[in-house]
């Protein structure tokens, strides 16, 4: 029986990838019976390749491959149904989660009897905007999947075999790992590792990733945008309410007041915009349950290696 599933979303690591399995296959092989999923999310790049050569080597090494850029979290859903072991890990494709930090992980959920473990870095070695990132998403997560207090979270994190069959019944074509998490289980620990410096390439983050990552937690797990429209709404309209009060007193007691154009068209501005961004959100909410209807894929599998 294989005790670890390792699942690696690949995007654009041809350069990576293979010292990232070859890291692994050092720190594991002489502890533990593991395979690594390789899901390659239609790099632009020769990583397919690579992906193919590196499961050539090794049998137990597993590719996927895309038929278009679904996305990380995607890409971690498919590996996830492809996953047999004990335990899953997932973590990056770039060895800035280096391999040999997966024993903490690995000790912790075991000794800990955690359900989830979470690395915690050190020392961050990111770029300052992918720093912001992170500390956007960990808030949103805060405030909209009902994350643990305290935890930060991270894509290097180990779980057990029981939470990857309950995440994989998710069918939706907008996952959000760990709000899919935070349904089944509040039993998780942290342990901290090393984070290291990227050695080769760039970040494959964008502001565009990571707007759609933050938009599929927003619309995917939670409802409290609409609630945060309707208490908007309702505080508003108390103020507007009460504007139209005094404009009317102070017209009674002064008669020579004249109404301003440009503070009635600022407010007009104003609220229109307003009304406009909760329009937006309420038909974020209706267009995703439209392709959620239409059965929009979750992902769409173009070739399999080392899979019967």
């Amino acid at each position: 029986m294989i005790d670890i599933s390792i699942v690696i979303p690949v995007y654009n690591s041809e350069h990576t990838i293979n010292d990232v399995v070859e890291g692994i296959t050092r720190t594991l092989s002489e502890k533990y019976e593991f395979e690594i999923i390789l899901v390659n999310d239609n790099s632009r790049d020769n990583s397919l390749e690579t992906c193919r050569t590196i499961c050539n080597k090794y049998s137990f090494v597993k590719a996927v491959s895309f038929s278009k850029n679904f996305g990380q979290h995607n890409a971690l859903m498919a590996g996830f149904n492809y996953a047999t072991g004990q335990y899953v890990i997932c973590m990056d494709d770039d060895l800035q989660n280096p391999p040999s930090e997966m024993l903490k992980l690995i000790d912790t959920i075991k000794n800990g009897n955690y359900d989830v473990v979470f690395a915690e870095y050190d020392e961050l070695k990111e770029t300052f905007f992918r720093r912001l990132g992170s500390k956007v998403n960990d808030a949103m997560s805060k405030k909209l999947t009902d994350k643990p207090e305290g935890l930060y979270l991270t894509s290097y994190f180990i779980m057990r075999g029981f939470v990857r069959e309950e995440i994989t019944k998710y069918a939706g074509p907008y996952p959000y790992v760990a709000g899919l998490i935070f349904r089944i289980t509040k039993n998780i620990g942290t342990v901290k590792v090393k984070h290291e410096e990227r050695k080769k390439g760039q970040s494959n983050y964008n502001i565009r990733k990571l707007l759609s990552l933050w938009t599929n937690g927003f619309t995917g797990f939670s409802v409290m945008p609409l609630r945060i429209a309707t208490a908007a709404g309702g505080a508003f309209s108390l103020i507007s309410f009460l504007y139209l009060i005094f404009i009317i007193i102070r017209k009674l007691i002064n008669s020579n007041v004249n109404v301003g154009w440009t503070s009635l068209m600022a407010v007009s501005m104003f609220f229109g915009g307003l009304q406009l961004l909760f329009l937006g959100i309420i038909g974020e909410y209706i267009g995703r349950i439209f392709l959620c209807i239409n059965n929009k894929p979750q992902y769409v599998i173009k070739e399999k290696i080392n899979i019967e």
